[in-house]
């Protein structure tokens, strides 16, 4: 989620930015360029306001004629600015540099045609960074009422244009600080919302991984989190009410049936000795009892498995699964059914050693179940990535697909099998017994027939 929230922040801020920062930058460049016309205003007007006292010259002689000159080459002098006073038949009164003449058209030529009509020319077109444009500015020269000349003046933009990006290089830069500092409280408010919602997936994770006790801490984020989290814990309160309620009636439920059911098996027992021997009848009551109180007894170990919390410690995996296959050769040479054992010989895990040892057994005891004489069981511990295995693998007759998704269910058992001895619970009871501990039982097909089992403990410590 944060990998989504954060982008969305950040585009979010970065908009928030450019539309404050954008702008900006063009009133400081509107800024800039005003402060420069405002200047060249008043040129023009101080040397409008020379201007109008010069006389036409006949010969060049006029001295407040000489004096504006000179006024005007040493403005160009100083400044690098063009500046002239034009008739309106274009002639120069005087003008610097000499070489300078009015353009026949452009914006100089339009801002001489308004000041002819007696005002001001129009601020000149916005010149940015990037463009080798001048700035024109041009004002009437009055004399009686009446417009006599046309100061202009032609600068250059190169130092406005530096100012100007000085001031963008401004703006960027404390648009920079701003995003970084935006970012860090983008990374601060992700966490502080995400906080509780990664708590609360990892209590959700411990609750389906058989960890019932986990809770959240409602005391994080904001209003609507701290209400979930809250909500949370009372929903798992429940849950955990009712899997203990269920997990007591079937303990007690269990319990309470061995005693009749065992009454019930001595009274057969007895009346088998009224019976001639070999009644067939008394035989099947017999089997069938046993079998019942096989499934209670399962019952009973299922709900204790549900209820017990693992006791995980680094155990030799190698070493365990090698006792256990010990324990199973003799019912497999009695089978004829070869039990061989494979794979590393060091190899370690997290595990409560009594639970990993109960569901191996299940699991070899169900292989050996299935598998004909002749044929092999074989036992296989390693490695596989985070998680260490043990691979029990025979040559029985394998379930289908549809069967694979189902096997690991309470009582279920495949159809075509239903003669074996079995009450459908040992694999469930594996099940329960390793996810307690963080582990995990898997099933697959034993190519080219055959089932694999796969039991999983991690590897390395758990979270505390």
């Amino acid at each position: 989620m944060r990998t989504r929230l954060l982008p969305l922040l950040i585009v979010l801020m970065a908009a928030v930015l450019l539309a404050l920062g954008l702008p900006l930058a063009d009133r400081v460049a509107a800024a800039e360029q005003q402060r420069v016309v405002i200047d060249r205003i008043d040129d023009t007007a101080r040397f409008a306001a020379l201007a109008q006292f010069v006389s036409e010259p006949l010969a060049g002689s006029d001295e407040r004629q000489r004096v504006l000159q000179t006024e005007l080459e040493a403005y160009e002098s100083v400044y690098g600015i063009r500046v002239g006073v034009f008739y309106r038949d274009d002639r120069a009164l005087a003008k610097a540099p000499a070489a300078w003449f009015l353009p026949v058209e452009g914006e100089g030529r339009e801002a001489f045609k308004e000041a002819l009509l007696g005002r001001r020319s129009h601020d000149p077109p916005q010149v940015w960074p990037w463009q080798d444009g001048r700035v024109v500015v041009a004002s009437p020269v009055v004399r009686d009422g009446d417009v006599v000349a046309v100061v202009v003046t032609d600068s250059p933009t190169g130092e406005m244009r530096s100012r100007i990006l000085r001031g963008w290089l401004l703006i960027a830069l404390g648009e920079a600080v701003a995003m970084l500092v935006a970012l860090g409280a983008a990374f601060r408010l992700a966490g502080w919302v995400l906080l509780p919602v990664r708590i609360l997936d990892a209590a959700t994770h411990d609750i389906a991984s058989g960890r019932m006790r986990s809770r959240v801490a409602a005391s994080g984020g904001p209003p609507e989190l701290r209400r979930l989290a809250r909500s949370f814990n009372e929903m798992a309160d429940n849950v955990e009410d009712v899997l203990e309620q269920q997990r007591a009636f079937v303990a007690d439920a269990s319990h309470q049936l061995r005693n009749p059911l065992a009454a019930l098996l001595l009274r057969i027992e007895l009346l088998a000795l009224e019976l001639p021997d070999g009644n067939e009848e008394i035989a099947s009551v017999r089997t069938e009892g046993k079998r019942l109180a096989r499934v209670l007894d399962d019952l009973l170990d299922l709900a204790l498995a549900e209820h017990a919390a693992a006791d995980l410690q680094l155990t030799d995996i190698a070493a365990l699964t090698a006792e256990r296959v010990s324990s199973w050769r003799p019912l497999a040479d009695e089978k004829g059914v070869r039990l061989t054992l494979d794979g590393s010989p060091a190899v370690t895990g997290w595990a409560d050693p009594v639970a990993l040892s109960s569901a191996l057994d299940a699991v070899i005891d169900n292989a050996l179940k299935f598998t004909p004489p002749g044929e092999e069981v074989r036992v296989t511990a390693g490695t596989d990535g985070d998680g260490t295995t043990v691979v029990v693998a025979d040559r029985g007759p394998g379930l289908s697909e549809q069967e694979l998704e189902r096997i690991g269910d309470r009582f279920w058992r495949s159809g075509r099998h239903q003669n074996v001895q079995g009450s459908g619970l040992g694999l469930s009871i594996s099940r329960t017994l390793l996810t307690a501990g963080g582990g995990s039982i898997g099933y697959g097909v034993h190519e080219p027939h055959g089932l694999r089992v796969t039991v999983t403990v991690p590897r390395n410590p758990p979270h505390v």
